[in-house]
């Protein structure tokens, strides 16, 4: 059996699948905030508690708000601060007597994807996720690619290009700061929060994404100017993503990726952006949902 983690800030969740992907078990319990031995102890009694049901040693991926950095083997996941700078992958390895992997939340919900059945044709699978933040996962023939140190797919650090600037207005373009010390990333432009901060400064309202959404297909003059102006904005930083991966499907995760334009709009934004010879990948919207990070880690262990 694979075991798939969803390790959050607040929640662990573990799911069980077998070889097709498909769920047989799942528990969630309150991630421990006080000790790193409490919290490898949850991740070893859930694994065991699914052994012992399961009758078998199942396989253990882990997917992480951050990532394990594998020349050093220490996780770098701030948001869980007693797993943080710590040799997760060792030691519960070491407690569980068998090998434990783990990639990137972003990089687990890609992969997800990428082993649907239908999208198995693909092989070059990228996923976006426009949530709280923007990040992505990169998976080629059914292996994640995570780079030399696990950072590959942090997308959302990508900065604003001169055309992007050019679209927001030279003299008033926006600028923000981004929580991983420098300005402009596209993780504050093309996320739901990103949405909302463009709306109010370049609008002049503060709304949520929802009601500006909502006032879009109502017709609203200034939310379809707005929406049009984010379209064209992610198309010219994705644009740039395409340009230098090539890949055979975008799936898009996230609040924002429920706003259905979006599929009908980017690929007519797209080619502006791209080499003449570029073709304008499949885009559509996420299968698995909220189950797309423990399908992920699961699926760590499969081979094509």
């Amino acid at each position: 059996m694979l075991y798939g983690f969803d390790i959050g800030g607040t929640k662990i969740e573990l799911a069980v699948f077998n070889k097709k992907l498909e769920k047989q078990y799942s528990e969630r319990v309150e991630t421990p905030k006080e000790s790193y031995a409490d919290w490898l102890n949850v991740i070893t009694g859930l694994v065991r508690k699914a052994d012992q049901q399961f009758g078998c040693k199942g396989t253990v991926g882990l997917g992480v708000p951050g990532f394990v950095n594998k020349e050093t083997g220490i996780a770098e996941i701030t948001n869980i601060r007693v797993a943080d700078n710590k040799p997760i992958l060792k030691d519960l390895s070491e407690r569980l007597e068998r090998e434990v992997r783990a990639e990137n939340d972003a990089n687990c919900f890609a992969l997800s994807e990428a082993w649907d059945e239908e999208n198995q044709q693909y092989p070059c699978v990228l996923g976006l996720i426009l949530g709280t933040g923007f990040g992505g996962g990169l998976v080629f023939n059914g292996k994640v690619h995570s780079g030399q140190t696990g950072m590959a797919g942090e997308l959302g650090h990508l900065q604003l290009n001169y055309h992007a600037l050019k679209l927001l207005g030279w003299d008033n373009a926006p600028i923000y700061d981004c929580g991983c010390g420098n300005r402009a990333c596209l993780d504050t432009y093309l996320s739901g929060r990103g949405f909302e901060m463009l709306y109010r400064d370049l609008k002049g309202e503060a709304l949520s994404a929802k009601e500006v959404i909502q006032r879009f297909y109502a017709g609203d003059k200034t939310a379809v100017d707005f929406v049009n102006i984010f379209v064209e904005l992610a198309a010219i930083s994705i644009g740039n993503i395409i340009t230098a991966i090539d890949p055979h499907m975008i799936v898009l995760g996230g609040g924002l990726s429920n706003f259905d334009h979006l599929y009908e709009a980017l690929p007519k934004a797209l080619p502006p952006h791209l080499m003449r010879s570029a073709k304008v990948p499949v885009i559509q919207k996420a299968k698995y949902g909220d189950s797309g990070g423990v399908r992920g880690a699961a699926a760590l262990f499969l081979e094509r």
